[in-house]
């Protein structure tokens, strides 16, 4: 059994407008327990993506205040995509060659969600127990 991305995206996640503040978009963070949220245009096309990290090194630790700070200043505008039809052992050397930890799933040009290196370490492990599982029945004598 093959995974694909589309087999673990997460479609929901926490998407804000640029203009948004670093304390409104940490509140709701907090809330919903995400520790990033995707920035969108108008259109809700993603433009970036701001991570717990950020709001740690580039807010916190530099003393700013989070309700002047707004997320079109601390976001990562490089996004990753990958296709939702690509293997998950591909997504996980895609995410290792560019050390982060979430990508975006687009179908048909279209983000249908982010996976995170979390959840393929989680889903790589249930995948390996089920194999482990599927030899040590075959190894069982007939009888």
């Amino acid at each position: 059994m093959v995974l694909y991305a589309k087999d673990i995206v997460e479609p929901e996640f926490l998407s804000m407008r640029p203009q948004t503040t670093l304390l409104e978009a940490a509140k709701v963070m907090a809330d919903r327990h995400h520790g990033f949220v995707l920035v969108t245009s108008a259109e809700g096309r993603p433009i970036g993506i701001v991570t717990e990290w950020d709001i740690l090194a580039k807010v916190v630790a530099e003393g700013r205040d989070p309700a002047q700070v707004r997320l079109e200043e601390l976001m990562t505008r490089s996004l990753v995509y990958v296709e939702a039809n690509e293997g998950i052992d591909r997504v996980a050397q895609i995410m290792a060659d560019k050390g982060i930890r979430r990508v975006l799933v687009q179908k048909d040009g279209k983000v249908i969600g982010v996976i995170r290196a979390q959840t393929i370490a989680r889903r790589m492990r249930d995948y390996l127990d089920s194999i482990s599982a599927q030899i040590a029945r075959a190894q069982l004598p007939l009888f």
